[in-house]
């Protein structure tokens, strides 16, 4: 297939936040794109994404699910054209205590954030190495760097995304393949609303800009670099993270994702 373009992109949770501003990233870089959600706003996503004059191609699968996966998967076969840039970016938030939380929620977020990112990955990365070239970028979190109390499971599912990325990196050093990590911290999007946290003072409190997150993550991917973490602030909870015992994190994360406590 005759193209123009500078290659495929394919951005998974795209149809708001710091997904949708990655695709604009690549848009306006030239890339065409796939965006995929789980919802229907990827529809009116990729309308506005369109306008930048690049094509778009949306759609609606469930990335938490095998079947979603290989329909993503599916899709970009039948274009026939290799994947350039992948941005798994889909990812889901829950808030409140453990055992709390409706157990099939529990592992909506663990299938979303780790299964289905972990699997398109490997599918996505085989087609990758064996020509050579390609890079890829995981929306992990500095919410790995820390026990998330009162968001026990997000945190962890990011602790693990932050690990794998590096190992992930170092298995293709050699391979022609990049792998960089985004840690972003709290961002205004539609997280903490469906993470049902907006009663908590991370929730309520100030957040950066999609936009910049997200345009901080894609230059890094270009560059090939393994990690960044968005803003001054978050660079330095992130180191102190590195040094402070584990224990005592749990504790400061309890001041900040309790739900109804008072933040004034």
């Amino acid at each position: 297939m005759e193209t123009t373009s500078k290659g495929l992109a394919v951005v998974t949770g795209a149809s708001s936040g710091i997904g949708l501003e990655l695709a604009r990233c690549a848009a306006q870089d030239g890339y065409d794109l796939i965006v995929v959600a789980d919802e229907a706003d990827i529809q009116s996503a990729s309308a506005d994404l369109a306008e930048l004059g690049t094509k778009v191609e949306p759609l609606l699968a469930d990335l938490s699910t095998t079947e979603g996966v290989d329909k993503l998967l599916e899709h970009i076969e039948a274009g026939g054209r290799p994947v350039d840039l992948l941005m798994a970016n889909a990812g889901q938030g829950l808030g409140d205590e453990f055992l709390k939380q409706d157990f099939s929620k529990v592992r909506k977020v663990v299938d979303t954030n780790i299964t289905g990112t972990i699997y398109l990955a490997h599918q996505v990365g085989n087609l990758m190495r064996s020509r050579g070239e390609g890079r890829i970028l995981f929306t992990g979190s500095i919410a790995g760097f820390m026990p998330g109390t009162f968001q026990a499971v997000y945190n962890g599912t990011k602790a693990f995304i932050n690990s794998f990325s590096f190992a992930l990196r170092e298995e293709l050093s050699d391979s022609g393949v990049t792998v960089t990590c985004l840690m972003p911290g709290a961002t205004d999007t539609e997280f903490f609303e469906r993470a049902d946290m907006l009663d908590t003072p991370v929730g309520r409190g100030k957040k950066d800009d999609p936009g910049f997150v997200a345009k901080v993550g894609y230059d890094a991917m270009l560059k090939g670099e393994g990690d960044v973490v968005s803003g001054w602030k978050n660079k330095l909870m992130s180191a102190a993270a590195n040094l402070t015992p584990a224990e005592m994190l749990a504790k400061q994360h309890r001041k900040m994702a309790e739900p109804g406590s008072d933040d004034q």
